[in-house]
């Protein structure tokens, strides 16, 4: 960590220290934040997904808000999760992939520390993720965690610096984790921080990023839902299981990958599956929540409910891959219910962003937010307003070589209300612009059509913009 970042850490502590409680409108609530690994945006029952049964995330919906237009900055674990944290875009906060940035995570300002140091206690219960160590990041009073990716079954878990396998499914385990800290007595506001494994395959990560199969790997769901969805139909976006035309980046031909299309996709057993994990994740927020209930808090919790990415079901024909910034990829729920702000039944259509969790969070907590965070509290749209809003954000992504069709493909885009504009910055010549007022599913790529010349140039320049307002870290 750089100097100047160090000082700007020390502020961000210092400031939210001396930030007086009184400065929110109620005493100061409960946080409880729920992550879900590679939750696409359009596979909840409150979103209208034609068989899934999520009631409890929907609840959250239903009863608080749903941003219908949210977006990760990074579609990519590692720098998304570092951007919920911190507020900050991935060039910034330095985790810019999926390597072992052990070292650097434990370096970051996120918004648990600032919590923590107002008299918060701060538990985290979960995946981390930046890096396969799995010891206690600053700012969390409990921690439980694994290495990298964990398992699904009978995990080796680091708790509170014990180190154990604990019988059982994942998500389960980290549910009666959380519902232990939430149950404790306290005199003081608290803050969980939930990150769970699904809807992640078991593979186990190295430190280079790269992934291998663990036990029966793919996509594992608790045994008592391995038959549940058995006779629904997939939905399928018209993007799905068709070959890609005109994005020559991603139609590089390699001597050892197939052809992008039908056979590429994912398969109606994987997206099954994925469901059936999601299933124990619902139950989990059902139980939280109704363990807030008893205790008389759970309308003095602000109740999150996010992803740090999408997925591809075949769209492309891409499958078990995000990384790109198609749609399919950087579009995530959010979804934060407080009833003591928010009006239930709100469906806020600006574009939120993973770095707008940060400052959101720090503002209902009566706290101040640094003065570098480059997202923007949301809680003005919580509060039902209207403020002058962004028309549009920055996506970017570092090359790795974990994935071959992925390599040399790094990248940074701009996505507005109308048009995205994608910019490979190791593959001149290969830019793509789409058009998603009348292309909503990106299948026909703008960048040689005269007549979107004018739009292209917009989009360049909003793109040099939002470049410069985030400086990448050093």
């Amino acid at each position: 960590m750089n100097r100047g970042r160090i000082l700007l850490v020390a502020a961000w502590w210092g400031g939210v220290a001396t930030s007086s409680p009184a400065a929110a409108p109620h005493p100061r609530p409960n946080v409880v934040v729920v992550v879900v690994d590679d939750l696409r945006w359009d596979e909840l029952g409150v979103v209208g997904h034609p068989f899934v049964k999520t009631p409890n995330i929907d609840r959250i919906a239903r009863e608080g808000a749903r941003f219908t237009n949210a977006f990760a900055t990074t579609p990519l674990c590692s720098p998304s999760r570092a951007s919920l944290l911190t507020g900050l875009y991935a060039r910034t906060h330095g985790i810019v992939d999926n390597t072992d940035r052990s070292a650097r995570s434990h370096q970051l300002a996120t918004f648990p520390r600032a919590l923590h140091a107002t008299g918060y206690e701060t538990a985290f219960i979960g995946k981390w993720h930046m890096g396969i160590d799995d010891s206690r990041r600053p700012g969390f009073d409990d921690w439980v965690s694994m290495k990298g990716l964990g398992e699904a079954n009978d995990p080796e878990l680091n708790d509170n610096g014990q180190r154990a396998h604990v019988k059982g499914y994942i998500t389960d385990i980290f549910t009666e984790r959380a519902l232990t800290f939430v149950e404790r007595p306290r005199q003081k506001p608290f803050l969980l921080y939930m990150a769970h494994k699904a809807l992640h395959p078991n593979v186990a990560q190295a430190a280079d990023g790269s992934v291998t199969t663990i036990g029966e790997g793919g996509f594992i769901p608790a045994e008592r839902h391995t038959n549940l969805y058995a006779a629904d139909v997939v939905p399928r976006r018209p993007n799905a299981l068709v070959p890609p035309t005109g994005k020559p980046a991603l139609l590089r031909r390699t001597s050892d990958l197939p052809p992008l299309g039908a056979a590429t996709g994912t398969d109606d057993a994987t997206i099954r599956d994925r469901l059936r994990m999601l299933a124990a994740v619902d139950e989990s927020v059902g139980r939280i929540m109704a363990a807030l209930d008893r205790a008389g808090q759970l309308d003095d919790t602000v109740f999150v409910l996010t992803s740090d990415h999408g997925y591809f079901y075949g769209e492309h024909g891409l499958s078990v891959e995000r990384r790109l910034a198609y749609e399919e990829a950087i579009r995530i729920p959010l979804f934060i219910r407080y009833p003591r702000v928010i009006k239930a039944g709100l469906t806020p259509a600006q574009l939120a962003l993973t770095i707008d969790l940060a400052p959101t969070l720090l503002e209902l907590a009566g706290a101040a937010a640094p003065a570098d965070v480059q997202g923007r509290s949301l809680v003005s749209l919580l509060k039902g307003g209207s403020p002058r809003w962004r028309d549009s954000f920055l996506i970017e992504y570092s090359s790795d070589t974990v994935f071959p069709r992925m390599v040399a493909m790094g990248y940074d885009a701009v996505r507005g209300e109308r048009y995205k504009y994608i910019r490979y910055r190791e593959l001149p010549g290969m830019d793509e612009l789409y058009d998603l007022r009348s292309d909503p599913f990106e299948m026909t790529n703008l960048i040689d059509d005269a007549r979107s010349a004018r739009a292209q140039a917009r989009m360049e320049a909003e793109l040099q913009r939002l470049l410069r307002s985030a400086p990448a870290a050093r």
